[in-house]
């Protein structure tokens, strides 16, 4: 199963180094590294077998889901740090695979984010829009510890669109004068639709292959779609598209990598949906009122808090009873 999750993330992966750069390499190699390192020392240390447990790549998978998450310009410590935090913390402290209550990658990137906010925002502008005489090798300075010239790094720079378009609603501009920006283009971010559409793609494969069910990825997006809509309608000057909210930030690889964790997310056929809704709806409360313009990693570990309330409530029908 980890298998195809990895090979469903191969088009994702690939569309965001062309969009954002070889950050994004760098993320992945130093972020499923230290998992892997990580992994094997916690079982060793716990006296259980290592070759099995590495063999079944959900370490692999968590600190590549981890990597994706982060910011194409993270300091070559903070994939490092989140990995860690992801398996002895977050996964292994709880009693390892299968008993973690909380989702390891998005709760290393919470830890990342309220710790390091900071180094969790510097992104990489979309490579269309890098200027002629930059590339992103005049930041690799950044990436391993030293400051390069302060202007290589404003002109290569930017903020997501989402937090791009938060931070000017806040300062009464309308959302027609704000996607009027070069990061904004077609219904979502430049660079950023392209990759929610290879995500997109990918966790259709995992739904061909059943390695998901369709149940929490549809919740997910309904949810934040419907939400979205209602407030579109009423306020559409001041409150992006429902298609913006899908196709921004993390919202397919939320709605069909990280929401649909087996481990994690709630177990019954309408509880599943149920879970994904919630998400769906949490993920556009903290986009729009929160402290962060992304809310898929807290929507996901605060709605895995009532998985087993979710699951207490929908179990299914026993074969002979009412």
């Amino acid at each position: 199963m980890m298998l195809w999750v990895l090979l469903a993330l191969t088009p994702g992966i690939i569309t965001m180094i062309w969009q954002f750069g070889f950050g994004v390499l760098f993320n992945i190699l130093i972020c499923v590294s230290t998992a892997v390192v990580a992994e094997a020392l916690m079982l060793y240390i716990r006296g259980r077998p290592i070759v099995p447990f590495i063999g079944d790549l959900s370490a692999v998978v968590t600190g590549l889901l981890l990597a994706l998450a982060l910011p194409t310009l993270a300091p070559w410590w903070i994939p490092f740090v989140g990995a860690i935090i992801a398996i002895v913390l977050a996964k292994h402290l709880y009693g390892g695979l299968g008993y973690n209550p909380f989702n390891p990658a998005m709760v290393a990137f919470a830890v990342l984010m309220v710790s390091f906010p900071k180094s969790m925002t510097v992104w990489t502008l979309p490579q269309s829009l890098i200027p002629s005489g930059s590339s992103f090798a005049d930041l690799l300075p950044y990436i391993f510890g030293s400051s390069p010239a302060s202007g290589v790094v404003d002109a290569i720079t930017a903020a997501t669109p989402l937090d791009e378009l938060k931070t000017q609603l806040g300062l009464n501009k309308t959302v027609s004068e704000i996607q009027s920006s070069a990061i904004f283009s077609g219904i979502s971010g430049t660079g950023w639709q392209s990759v929610s559409l290879a995500y997109l793609l990918g966790g259709i494969l995992l739904l061909f292959k059943k390695v998901i069910s369709w149940h929490i990825p549809a919740g997910v997006l309904s949810g934040l779609f419907a939400i979205s809509l209602v407030f579109y309608i009423f306020e559409p000057g001041s409150t992006p598209s429902p298609l913006f909210h899908l196709f921004s930030g993390g919202a397919m690889l939320g709605a069909f990598f990280i929401a649909t964790d087996p481990v994690t997310a709630a177990t019954t056929l309408k509880g599943r949906f149920i879970y994904g809704v919630l998400i769906g709806l949490l993920t556009y409360i903290i986009r729009t009122w929160g402290g962060y313009p992304e809310g898929i990693a807290f929507a996901v570990i605060l709605i895995n808090m009532t998985v087993p309330l979710i699951d207490y409530y929908t179990p299914p029908r026993v074969y002979g009873h009412k």
